[in-house]
């Protein structure tokens, strides 16, 4: 703890938010020529006489080094001591109101609130007396500069729901809440760094997706920004494509479990799990600058060559996936007739010729279609 003596004059507070000590000349290297003090006929060495420093300099002087010691706790006890607090009545007490003090003072009384408020912060810890304790012109023991900023801020905006959110986001990132607030005030200037800057535009993506994970609202924006950007959506469809590729791979490979064309899941060979592993260690160690639309490609290509063959190569799994085949084509086509809409077709005006030439067409497939299953069915039999 420092004392804080009483500074020859009340010092006005910068317009910036928080001020800042003048940086010390750097100290001079080992080995470097050092300024001379003077030297007495007796040789021996002593310090420079101080009664030619004019009193204004020593003042300014001293007033710097109780800034240096204390930073902003020497302004906060001026508020501290000379502002009453709210509801404390002004009849015997020479405190005045913090509009009054900032009146006083030349500047906000938002501003007067913020030292205020740190100071009935490290109040509340012990590090500083209370309000009550204290008189106009009274000096206490204040507490070391760095403490400081511990408990000010110089935005208004850190006292809010949405500041304090940005302020344990910060501290969980290891960074200064003030620097965080201060982006989160200038949307303007953090859009313009990701347009100029690469590297703010990567740390950005990784921000919105680590946000999106846990905001439906946002995941639901960002789809829709997406959707509505032809682009965006054409690079989605292809990043998506070669995703389910590299998972088809990867299901051969880690669970064992082939799927073949007709949809049949079945046991992979030690053959193909083994060709599926060595296509999907290269697409790991793909970098994430590198595009691994080309190399899900050729793995998915490989691997679904592979299943083909053995399927063809084994008649009953053959058989097997040209009746699943089959299968699935007829569900398709009954799906797609029971979809057609006839009681509006003949409700509207909407009814051409060529529509039930088309049905007749189809009539006459399905009839041959099934005549010829008919007669394969009478053949086995």
């Amino acid at each position: 703890m420092t004392t804080s003596p009483s500074l020859s004059e009340t010092p006005v507070e910068p317009a910036a938010e928080q001020v800042t000590a003048p940086v010390p000349a750097p100290a001079a290297e080992p080995g470097a020529d050092l300024p001379l003090a003077p030297l007495l006929d007796t040789g021996e060495w002593v310090e420079p006489v101080a009664q030619d420093v004019a009193e204004a300099v020593v003042r300014d002087a001293r007033d710097f080094g109780v800034y240096a010691r204390t930073g902003g706790w020497t302004f906060a006890l001026k508020v501290a001591r000379s502002v009453r607090p709210g509801g404390q009545p002004a009849e015997g007490s020479d405190k005045v109101s913090a509009k009054a003090f900032a009146e006083l003072a030349g500047c906000s009384a938002e501003r007067v609130m913020r030292y205020y408020k740190a100071w009935d912060m490290a109040a509340d810890d012990g590090l500083v007396p209370q309000f009550e304790a204290l008189a106009p012109g009274e000096d206490v023991e204040l507490p070391e500069a760095d403490v400081w900023l511990s408990y000010y801020s110089s935005r208004s905006s850190a006292t809010s729901v949405r500041g304090h959110a940005i302020t344990a986001a910060a501290e969980a990132e290891g960074i200064k809440a003030t620097k965080a607030l201060e982006v989160a005030e200038n949307p303007t200037a953090l859009r313009a760094a990701i347009l100029a800057d690469p590297g703010t535009a990567e740390a950005a993506r990784g921000a919105l997706l680590d946000r999106m994970k846990e905001d439906a609202a946002l995941q639901t924006e960002m789809a829709r920004a997406i959707a509505r950007t032809g682009e965006l959506k054409k690079a989605v469809a292809q990043e998506a494509k070669a995703a389910d590729r590299i998972e088809y791979v990867r299901q051969i490979a880690e669970g064992g479990q082939v799927r073949t064309p007709a949809g049949q899941k079945l046991d992979a060979s030690p053959e193909l799990r083994a060709e599926a592993e060595r296509h999907l260690s290269l697409i790991d160690e793909l970098d994430d600058s590198e595009e691994a639309g080309e190399w899900a490609g050729e793995a998915y290509d490989t691997v679904k060559s592979l299943v083909v063959k053995a399927v063809e190569e084994d008649p009953e799994l053959r058989v097997q996936e040209r009746r699943a085949k089959f299968y699935n084509s007829l569900q398709k086509a009954t799906k797609v007739f029971e979809e057609l809409t006839l009681d509006e077709v003949l409700e509207e005006d909407v009814l051409e010729a060529d529509m039930v030439q088309r049905l007749e067409a189809l009539q006459e497939a399905i009839g041959a279609c099934i005549s010829a299953l008919r007669k394969a069915t009478d053949a086995s039999s």
